[in-house]
Order: C-alpha cells, then structure tokens, then sequence
C-alpha cells in the first residue's frame, strides 16, 4: 500500500516536470502565445521579409506590442503581407512605420513599430504600407564584396606609370 502511494507522487511529480518542460520549449521557441488580451488585425506588405515566421514578435521601444498572426504572398503587387495581431491596449498612429529587425547579430527577426505623429489611430484592418524590409545578410555580403572587387579594379587601373 506504501509502495503506491509512493509510485502515485513520483508519476505525479514526473508528470508536472514533463508539462513544464513542455512549456519552456513551446515559450522559448515563439510556438506559445499566453497573452490573453484582445486584438485587433492590420496587414503591412513588405518587399522581402527575410527570416520573419509566425507567432514572431511585434514590438514598439522594446515592449511586446503584438504577434505576427500570418504571412501570405500577394501575387498583385508581388510583395509579402503579413497580418499581425496588436493588443488592443496600444493604439499606434496612422503614419507608423513597421521595420523588420534582427535581434542578435544571427537572432530571430521581429517587427518594430515605430509610432509617427498623426492624430488618427491605425484601426482594424488597416493596411499599413509605410514599411522596411529585412536586411538579408547574404545580400550584404555580395555588396560589399562587389564593391571591394571594383575598387580593386579601379586602382589597378589608375596605378601611376614609370
């Protein structure tokens, strides 16, 4: 009878290990959202949304302001649109800009809000067009190697004679 009671608080207590650790996982991977405040929906469009995946945060000055609800292709204007989901208790300005950045050198990529000065608020289903896209490492790469090879060029060419 002991024994049992004993098997029933050791698969008890492994049970709650395994839930919590379960949790961290979905937390730490962006998998879990616990915010139990109401939204409201906007899309942006962007040019090329880099590494951006659902469930990423929005943020304004640091601060958790939403998530990123969904991401499609608009096949008319060839860009992305991103729907994302802002809690109701932030009201941004209509003329914000929405940036996607990278946290980290090699982190995961978030939207930033930067709030503008208009009197309007950005209501539901507002399309917010005033946006920046991803920096692309790869593409940075490329430039600046491109841009060393034509210097390289350039001075070559220029070299002075004797």
């Amino acid at each position: 009878m002991e024994r049992s009671k004993n098997d029933v608080w050791v698969g008890l207590f492994v049970l709650i290990g395994a839930v919590a650790v379960l949790f961290l996982a979905l937390q730490s991977a962006n998998l879990l959202s616990l915010s139990l405040q109401p939204t409201y929906r906007v899309v942006a469009k962007f040019d090329n949304i880099g590494g951006l995946k659902r469930q990423a945060a929005v943020k304004s000055a640091g601060v958790v302001v939403g998530r990123v609800e969904s991401i499609s292709f608009d096949d008319k204007s060839y860009q992305a649109r991103v729907t994302l989901a802002l809690e109701n208790r932030y009201a941004f300005p209509k003329d914000s800009s929405l940036k996607i950045l990278t946290s980290g050198l090699l982190g995961e990529q978030y939207i930033g809000v930067e709030a503008g000065a208009d009197e309007k608020s950005i209501a539901a289903g507002d399309t917010i067009t005033s946006t920046q896209s991803a920096v692309v490492l790869e593409n940075l790469i490329g430039q600046f190697l491109y841009n060393k090879a034509a210097d390289g060029a350039s001075s070559a060419g220029s070299a002075p004679k004797k």
